[in-house]
C-alpha cells in the first residue's frame, strides 16, 4: 500500500490536468496513506493490550512528525531542484522506506509464539498454549461489528472530528489573513496545531491506559467545542496561538482514543477490516469540512457559521463518545 503513496507523488510530478491530479494525488495518495494507517495501527493493536493507548499514541503521531519534518524538507528540495524533481525524489523515497519497513511487520504475536505485551514462558502449561492459539482470534467479525451500535457511534465521532480538523486546516490561514495577520503568522498557526497534536496523542494515550478510554475521549471532544467557540471570538494573534495549542492537543487525543477504542470494543479478530471500513468516515469528514467552510464563507462572508457548525457537531460527538461502552470481545 505504501507503493500507492510513492506512485502518487511520481505521477503528480507529471500532471498536466485536473483529472490527472485527481487520479495521481486524490485517489492513489488516499489509498496509500489510508491503508498504511490501518495496517500500522491494527497491527499495533494486536501486539499491545495493557499499554495500547500509549503505543497507538506513538504510532498515530507518525503522521504529525512526518508532516513537521517533510514540510521544510520539501521546501528545501523545491528550491534546490524544482517541484517536479522534488516530487519524484520524495515519491521514490516514500516507496523505498515504506516497502522496507513493511517487511519487518508481523501480523500478530501468536505467529511468533508470543502473547500481547511481551514474551511468555512456554513451559507454563497447556492453559498458556490455549491463549497463544487464540491470539488474533478473539473479537468481532466485520459483519458483527457493523451490527453493533458502538461501531456507528465511533464512526460518527471520527466523522465529526475529521470535519472540524480539516475545516480548520484549510480555512484558518485565510481566516487569520482576513483579520490582518501576515501569511507567515497564519501558517504558523496551522503548523502549531500539527506539532502539538503529537503531544496530545501520546499524553492522552498514556492517561487512557490508567483511567480508561471514555473519560479522555469525552473530555477531548467537549473541550474542542470550547476551542472552536474561542476561535470565533479570537481577534488577537496570541488568541489564535492559544487556540492552535488547545485544538491540536485535543485533536490528537480524541483521534487516538477512537483508534484505541476500536481494538478495545471489537477485539483484534478482524480489526484491520473494521478499522479500514470505519476510516471511511474520516475520509468523508475530510471532504465535507473544507467544502462546508468555503460554502458558508461565500454565502455569508464569514467563517462563524462554519466554526459554529463544527462546534455543534463536536458537541454531538461528545454525547456519542459517552455512549460507547467497552464490550467483552468474546465473539469468535
Amino acid at each position: 500500500m505504501g507503493s500507492f503513496t510513492g506512485l502518487s507523488l511520481l505521477l503528480t510530478s507529471h500532471t498536466n490536468s485536473l483529472w490527472q491530479l485527481f487520479v495521481s494525488y486524490g485517489l492513489l495518495f488516499s489509498l496509500g496513506t489510508g491503508a498504511v494507517y490501518t495496517v500500522v495501527n491494527s497491527t499495533a493493536s494486536r501486539w499491545f493490550e495493557k499499554k495500547r493507548g500509549l503505543v497507538l499514541g506513538i504510532t498515530t503521531s507518525g503522521g504529525g512528525v512526518g508532516a513537521f519534518l517533510m514540510a521544510p524538507f520539501a521546501t528545501y528540495l523545491i528550491t534546490l531542484l524544482d517541484w517536479r524533481k522534488a516530487l519524484i525524489l520524495m515519491g521514490l523515497g516514500s516507496w523505498l522506506v515504506v516497502s522496507l519497513m513493511s517487511l519487518l511487520l508481523k501480523k500478530d504475536p501468536g505467529g511468533m509464539g508470543l502473547l500481547p505485551d511481551g514474551p511468555h514462558n512456554k513451559t507454563i502449561g497447556r492453559g498458556m498454549q490455549d491463549n497463544e492459539d487464540n491470539v488474533g482470534q478473539s473479537g468481532f467479525s466485520l459483519l458483527e461489528a457493523l451490527k453493533a451500535k458502538e461501531f456507528w457511534f465511533l464512526g460518527l465521532v471520527w466523522l465529526f472530528l475529521s470535519l472540524s480538523v480539516h475545516l480548520i486546516f484549510i480555512h484558518t490561514v485565510p481566516y487569520a489573513v482576513d483579520m490582518g495577520f501576515s501569511l507567515m503568522d497564519a501558517a504558523g498557526i496551522v503548523s502549531l496545531i500539527g506539532g502539538v497534536s503529537i503531544v496530545g496523542r501520546m499524553v492522552v494515550g498514556r492517561i487512557s491506559d490508567t483511567i480508561g478510554r471514555r473519560a479522555p475521549a469525552i473530555a477531548c471532544a467537549l473541550l474542542q467545542v470550547g476551542a472552536l467557540l474561542w476561535l470565533i471570538w479570537a481577534r488577537e494573534l496570541w488568541m489564535l496561538y492559544v487556540f492552535a495549542i488547545a485544538f491540536g492537543f485535543l485533536w490528537g487525543g480524541l483521534s487516538t482514543m477512537v483508534t484505541v477504542l476500536i481494538g478495545d470494543v471489537f477485539g483484534v479478530k478482524s480489526i484491520g477490516a473494521i478499522m479500514g471500513v470505519m476510516s471511511a468516515s474520516w475520509s468523508l469528514g475530510a471532504a465535507i469540512g473544507p467544502a462546508l467552510g468555503g460554502f458558508t464563507y461565500d454565502a455569508s462572508g464569514s467563517y462563524r457559521i462554519a466554526f459554529g457548525t463544527g462546534a455543534a457537531l463536536l458537541l454531538i460527538a461528545t454525547i456519542l463518545a459517552a455512549l460507547v461502552r467497552r464490550e467483552a470481545t468474546s465473539h469468535s
